[in-house]
C-alpha cells in the first residue's frame, strides 16, 4: 500500500475553490495524451481527498463494461484482469445510476466486489460527458469511515470537470488510431496495386489484413459464374497454407455476403445456420464481399475462434480495404487470364511456325543450271512473306517469291493460300503472266478485307539460260554481272486488290556466272534508329563486294550488313539468292 498523503486541502473560501476548479480545468485541457490526463488527474485527486488506493475505470459501450485505465495502490493482476458490468459492485451502480456512491464501511456492504484485504471504505464517482457515461473515479481507503459528504461532493466536482477532458482524449486517439489505419490502408493499397502476381498478392493481402485484425483463419474465394460457385483461391490457418472446397452460389456466410453484396459480420457461428464449417473451432466470422464496378468478383472472410471477435470497427477497416483489394485481385487475375491465353497463343504460334517450315521449303531443290541459297529471318514468330519452287514441263521451273501483307499469324495463313491455289493453278497456267491473272482472279472472289499480296513469278529455262518475269507489286530481282548491277523496271498491282487485272511478263536472257537475288521489302526498307532506309542502293553496294562469294556467304553477307544497320527487324526478311551455272 502507498504511503499516506499529505493532509487534504479544506477550502474555507469560495475564491479558493473557484481558483483550484480553474487550476483543473488549465490542467486538463493542456494535453490529449490520455495516459497523461490520467496520471494528472490521479494527482489533483489526491491533493484534496485522501485515499489508499485509487482508480479510474473507463466504460466501454460494446461490452457494458468498466475496466482499470489508471490506477495507484491496486495489484497488477486485478488492474489487468478486473471488469465490471454495469449494475454490479460500487463502482457498477455508481455507473448504472449516474451517481456518486459512498460507503463508509465496505464490510456492511452486500454491493462490494473486494479487491483487497485492508479496504475498509470506498467511494466512487461516477464521469459524464455530452450526456454519455465515460467511467468512474473510484477511491478506497483501509479505515472506516474514511471518506465524508465534503469528499463526495469534491470528488463530484473534479469528475464533472475531467469527464470531458477524457472523453476528448479518447476521441483524439480513436481519431489518431483511425487517422493510422487510413495511412496504413493507403499504403497497402498502392502496395497492391503494384503486384501482378495472383499468388503473391493474395500472400500479401492475407500479411497486411493480419496487421490490422489478428484473425485465426483468412480466406479469399473467387466467383466462377460458370460453375456458381464461389472457388476457393487461396486459405490460410495459423501462418499454413490449407485447401477448402469450393462453395456453391448462394451458400454459407460468404454467399450471404455475394448475395447481399454486404459485410455478413456473425457473432457465433454455432448459433446461424448459415454456417459451413471450413475450419475447425471457428466461433466468429466477417465476410466482406469484394466488388470491381458493381459486379461481385469474390469474396474476402475472416474467422475467429473467439465469439463475437469481430467488432464494428472492423467492419470498418474491411470496408474502406476491399475496393483496393477487389480492383488489385481482379488486375492479378485478368493479367493471370492473359498470361494463360498468351502460352496457348505462343504454343499454337510454335506449331504454326512448324507447319510453316515444313510449307516453306528450307533448302531449295535442285534445279538444273542454278546454284541457290534461301533465307528468311521472321519479323515475328512467323512470317508473312512467302516462296515455293514449282517444277514445269522438261526441265523448267516457276520460282514464286512475295509477301503477304500485315505481319504474324494472319499474314502466314493468307500466304499459305495463296501458296495453295498457286500449287492448284500452275499446271493449267505455266506462263507468269497467265498465272498472276488467275492467281489475282481467284484472290478477288475470296476477298479478305485489307488483304492482299505482293508477288514475283520467276521461270527459269535452263536449256536457253532465260528467265521469263512477272510482277504484281512486289520488288523486280536484281543482278550482278561482273561485279555491275543490272536493274530491270517490272512492276504490277499486287494480287486481291483489284479485279481483271492484266499482267506484262519480261524475259531475261543470263549469262554464266550471273547472281540474280530476289528480296523482300522487309530488306530494302529496314530502318535504322533515326528512321533512315537501308534502301535497294546499299544491297547493291554489298552485292558487288561479294559478288563472287558462294550464295550462301551472300545470304549471310546481306544478313549482317542489316544487323549492322539496325538489329531489330520490323518486317519479314527473306533472300533468295541464284547463281547461274555453266
Amino acid at each position: 500500500m502507498p504511503p499516506r498523503a499529505k493532509p487534504p486541502i479544506r477550502f474555507r473560501e469560495r475564491s479558493d475553490l473557484l481558483d483550484f476548479l480553474l487550476e483543473i480545468s488549465a490542467v486538463t485541457s493542456e494535453t490529449l495524451d490520455l495516459d497523461e490526463l490520467l496520471t494528472s488527474v490521479a494527482q489533483i485527486v489526491r491533493r484534496v481527498v485522501p485515499y489508499d488506493l485509487f482508480a479510474i475505470l473507463l466504460f466501454n459501450e460494446k461490452r457494458k463494461d468498466l475496466r482499470i485505465r489508471y490506477a495507484v495502490g491496486h495489484r497488477e493482476d486485478v488492474i489487468r484482469n478486473l471488469a465490471i458490468p454495469l449494475g454490479e459492485g460500487i463502482v457498477g451502480n455508481a455507473a448504472a445510476k449516474r451517481e456518486p456512491i459512498l460507503v463508509p464501511d465496505v464490510e456492511s456492504e452486500e454491493r462490494y466486489l473486494s479487491t483487497s484485504d485492508v479496504v475498509r471504505s470506498e467511494l466512487s464517482v461516477p464521469m459524464i460527458a455530452r450526456n454519455r457515461l465515460v467511467g468512474v473515479i473510484d477511491v478506497q481507503s483501509a479505515r472506516i469511515g474514511a471518506f465524508k459528504d465534503y469528499d463526495r461532493a469534491m470528488l463530484g466536482l473534479i469528475a464533472g470537470r475531467v469527464a470531458a477532458a477524457i472523453d476528448n482524449a479518447q476521441l483524439y486517439r480513436r481519431a489518431e488510431r483511425q487517422y493510422r489505419t487510413i495511412r496504413t490502408l493507403s499504403r497497402i493499397s498502392q502496395e497492391f496495386s503494384s503486384i501482378l502476381d495472383i499468388d503473391e498478392l493474395l500472400s500479401k493481402i492475407a500479411a497486411s489484413v493480419r496487421g490490422l485484425i489478428n484473425y485465426d483463419a483468412f480466406s479469399i474465394l473467387l466467383v466462377d459464374a460458370e460453375q456458381t460457385a464461389l472457388r476457393h483461391r487461396f486459405s490460410i490457418r495459423y501462418d499454413q497454407r490449407v485447401n477448402i472446397d469450393n462453395i456453391p452460389l448462394g451458400k454459407g456466410i460468404t454467399g450471404a455476403a455475394v448475395t447481399s453484396r454486404e459485410i455478413v459480420r456473425v457473432h457465433d457461428t454455432g448459433t446461424d445456420p448459415r454456417y459451413i464449417a471450413s475450419h475447425p473451432g471457428v466461433r466468429s466470422e466477417i465476410a466482406v464481399p469484394l466488388v470491381v464496378q458493381h459486379r461481385v468478383v469474390g469474396v474476402m472472410d475472416l474467422e475467429s475462434e473467439r465469439i463475437g471477435y469481430f467488432t464494428e470497427d472492423h467492419s470498418r477497416t474491411l470496408s474502406v480495404l476491399a475496393p483496393s483489394v477487389a480492383i488489385a485481385v481482379e488486375n492479378a487475375r485478368l493479367y493471370e487470364e492473359i498470361g494463360e491465353r498468351e502460352r496457348k497463343m505462343q504454343q499454337d504460334l510454335q506449331a504454326a511456325f512448324e507447319l510453316q517450315t515444313i510449307l516453306l521449303p528450307q533448302e531449295a531443290p535442285a534445279i538444273e543450271g542454278l546454284d541457290i541459297a534461301i533465307g528468311l529471318r521472321p519479323a515475328r514468330q512467323i512470317s508473312g512473306d512467302l516462296y515455293d519452287f514449282f517444277p514445269l514441263a522438261g526441265s523448267d521451273v516457276a520460282i514464286a517469291f512475295g509477301d503477304s501483307s500485315g505481319k504474324g499469324a494472319a499474314a502466314a495463313l493468307y500466304g499459305a493460300m495463296v501458296t495453295g491455289l498457286m500449287r492448284t493453278l500452275v499446271p493449267r497456267q505455266k506462263q507468269p503472266a497467265a498465272l498472276m491473272k488467275s492467281l489475282n482472279d481467284a484472290l478477288v472472289h475470296r476477298k479478305v478485307e485489307g488483304r492482299y499480296v505482293t508477288l514475283l513469278v520467276v521461270v527459269w529455262h535452263p536449256e536457253t539460260q532465260t528467265f521469263t518475269v512477272a510482277n504484281a507489286g512486289g520488288s523486280a530481282p536484281m543482278t550482278c554481272r561482273g561485279g555491275e548491277i543490272l536493274s530491270a523496271q517490272l512492276e504490277g498491282v499486287p494480287l486481291g486488290l483489284l479485279p481483271d487485272r492484266e499482267y506484262e511478263e519480261r524475259v531475261f536472257q543470263a549469262q554464266r556466272g550471273d547472281l540474280v537475288v530476289l528480296y523482300s521489302d522487309g530488306v530494302s526498307d529496314h530502318l535504322d534508329g533515326a528512321g533512315e532506309e537501308y534502301g535497294s542502293a546499299r544491297l547493291a553496294q554489298i552485292l558487288k563486294k561479294c559478288c563472287g562469294l558462294s550464295t550462301r556467304e551472300i545470304v549471310d553477307q546481306i544478313f549482317a550488313d542489316l544487323d549492322h544497320f539496325n538489329t531489330e527487324r520490323f518486317d519479314d526478311q527473306t533472300l533468295i539468292v541464284m547463281r547461274v551455272k555453266d
